[in-house]
């Protein structure tokens, strides 16, 4: 379990996820959890040790638009609170499945953005003029911006509470493209805000006996180790490498979700 928790917190942390997308379906289908709120809680539960030693790395590195983050984390907080609730109250494949679709047109997106920047950049071969990166004072002035950022933010905090899944997967895209942060910043911001949209939805699981702490702490213990791998490497990657990675992630697990649903919902 621990050597579980060491590969997916290398994969969260590398691109800025809380790893559930990972947990969750491994502790259903190989440890055999049920239902399906369990693994969902204690998926949250080992995230919240995830998010907190990545931050601590990226801090180090000052890749972390802490002001920014908190913003975002006004509604992302909430989010993860009605996810946790409506956990008990619906079914999540609905849900998950129009997730799916999400992620894939987002790593779509993000492939599509890629292609045209390697277009610009082949244009203006031996300009030495470097992107305009808008520091965290600097975004948040960009009031429209912002507050478009944490309206959508809401739905990644709801994707956290409801399916476990940490939120990051929608966060990072946000950051990106709504307000308009470079990937190594949005990656690293998005797990300092995943400390209190985790925590946010931790205490409905508990209380209601959804999660099992040996679990989730025999995966944090791997999970804290595999984060410092994960921010060390993600610092030697290009921006465009770790773009590229972070869409075929998103591709997986867009699939994933249609996939595990569609008979689910009768496709």
């Amino acid at each position: 379990m621990p050597l579980f928790g060491f590969l997916v917190g290398i994969a969260a942390s590398l691109v800025g996820i809380g790893g559930g997308t990972f947990i969750v379906p491994i502790l259903l289908i190989v440890y055999g959890f049920s239902p399906t709120q369990l693994a969902t809680g204690t998926s949250l539960m080992a995230i919240i040790f995830t998010a907190i030693a990545s931050t601590a790395n990226y801090w180090r590195q000052k890749r972390i638009y802490f002001r920014t983050g908190l913003v975002l984390a006004v509604t992302t907080v909430p989010g993860a609170v009605l996810g946790a609730f409506l956990a008990d109250m619906l079914s999540s494949h609905t849900l998950a499945f129009i997730f799916g679709f999400f992620l894939i047109f987002m790593a779509a997106r993000t492939m599509i953005d890629l292609t045209k920047l390697r277009a610009e950049f082949q244009g203006q071969v031996g300009s030495r003029e470097e992107p305009v990166i808008k520091s965290d004072a600097e975004t948040i002035m960009s009031g429209k911006t912002v507050v478009w950022g944490a309206g959508l933010s809401f739905f990644g905090g709801l994707a956290s509470g409801l399916l476990g899944i940490g939120g990051g997967v929608l966060v990072v895209p946000i950051m990106m493209f709504a307000v308009g942060m470079p990937i190594h910043i949005a990656t690293a911001t998005s797990m300092f805000t995943m400390i209190f949209t985790s925590t946010a939805a931790v205490p409905k699981y508990y209380l209601a006996g959804r999660i099992n702490l040996e679990y989730a702490l025999l995966i944090a213990a791997g999970s804290i180790l595999g984060a410092q791998v994960g921010a060390y490497t993600s610092r030697r990657l290009s921006g465009r490498n770790l773009r590229r990675i972070f869409a075929v992630i998103l591709i997986i697990v867009g699939l994933k979700m249609l996939f595990d649903n569609r008979m689910v919902l009768g496709f």
